[in-house]
């Protein structure tokens, strides 16, 4: 089956849908699967859902719905999921500082908010769950990670108790998107124009994803996930230097230290992980132990074990990009001109 017919008359429900994803997601479904029945955008900030309905609107595409709501609100999310056949978990709480200093607020909403979602899921008609996770849930240090390496854990056990419904749960995991809001390409692009890029460390690296192959990788999870994965693509990683000379190559640099909760390096699949990792070409996955999944990849889909003591490591990673690359990518992902 194509991927054309797998999203042919589905019903897609997506939370957090007026985040940086959730627009890349969205415009890429609408465009893309022209046949989908409805895309519910389903968030809980009514200016961000008016702001996107001018550039996503009914009229132009009549799949596309608004629903505002909370993830902290299971009645609602039940709601929402009325005849919705697959769902993307986008919503989520992801300043490292802020977590730090707000820990409970993100609680409530990575983790009580994914067994939100998991039980109205279960009491539902969804056939397929896909929810977005982070590299800092990998051996977590900070508040941030610690809750979406739980957010995960729910996701991947809800397939324990799914019974027979068809119905599966994966995760999806990756690195800073170029980009994104917040992250650190448009924060120097900002500072740039100060003459001054504050960086962490001289040494600290990061994975790189595109928004386009984040997305893409989400589509491809919903269609060939057998459930209880997670999901890790093979991607570049870079310096922060690098990348503050591909930014502004003319600013000074000036080292501020790390922030409470940060690592100089991030990873995806740490050591205790390699036991029950798989590679599957495009992509890596981490399986339960003991699980049939993992025979099942090996003989359907020619998946191979990684080595033992494997890991997946930003700052070991001998896929790195460069100045020149980083500035194409800016040039190409943000339409902005580098100095």
């Amino acid at each position: 089956m194509s991927s054309s017919e797998f999203f042919n008359g589905s019903s897609i429900l997506l939370t957090g849908g007026t985040g940086s994803f959730g627009r890349a997601f969205a415009r890429t479904v609408l465009t893309r699967y022209q046949k989908i029945k409805r895309l519910v955008i389903f968030s809980r900030d009514e200016l961000k859902q008016f702001e996107m309905s001018q550039e996503l609107s009914q009229s132009t595409y009549p799949a596309i719905r608004y629903f505002l709501g909370d993830v902290r609100d299971r009645d609602r999310l039940t709601r929402a999921l009325e005849g919705i056949d697959t769902v993307v978990h986008a919503a989520a709480l992801k300043q490292v500082p802020a977590a730090e200093y707000n820990p409970f607020e993100f609680i409530k909403t990575n983790i009580l908010g994914a067994q939100n979602l998991i039980e109205a899921c279960l009491d539902s008609k969804v056939k397929r769950v896909v929810a977005l996770s982070t590299d800092k849930a990998a051996a977590p240090i900070n508040l941030y990670g610690a809750t979406k390496l739980c957010s995960d854990k729910l996701f991947i056990a809800a397939n324990n108790f799914r019974g027979e419904r068809n119905l599966r749960f994966s995760v999806v995991r990756y690195g800073n998107v170029m980009g994104s809001r917040g992250s650190v390409i448009p924060f120097f692009l900002e500072k740039a124009k100060e003459g001054v890029l504050p960086i962490t460390h001289p040494d600290m690296t990061r994975f790189n994803i595109l928004l386009e192959e984040g997305v893409d990788m989400v589509l491809w999870a919903l269609e060939n996930a057998m459930g209880t994965e997670i999901f890790v693509p093979k991607i570049p990683s870079y310096r922060i230097t690098d990348v503050a000379k591909a930014v502004a190559p003319d600013c000074k640099i000036e080292v501020v230290g790390i922030r409470p909760g940060e690592k100089l390096h991030e990873e995806m699949i740490t050591v205790s992980d390699s036991s029950t990792t798989i590679d599957i070409g495009p992509y890596y996955v981490i399986l339960p132990i003991n699980n049939g999944v993992k025979k099942r990849y090996i003989k359907e889909r020619n998946a191979q074990a990684v080595p033992d003591n494997f890991s997946y490591n930003s700052g070991t990673n001998p896929d790195f990009l460069s100045v020149e690359s980083l500035q194409a990518l800016i040039k190409n992902e943000l339409l902005i001109k580098v100095r």
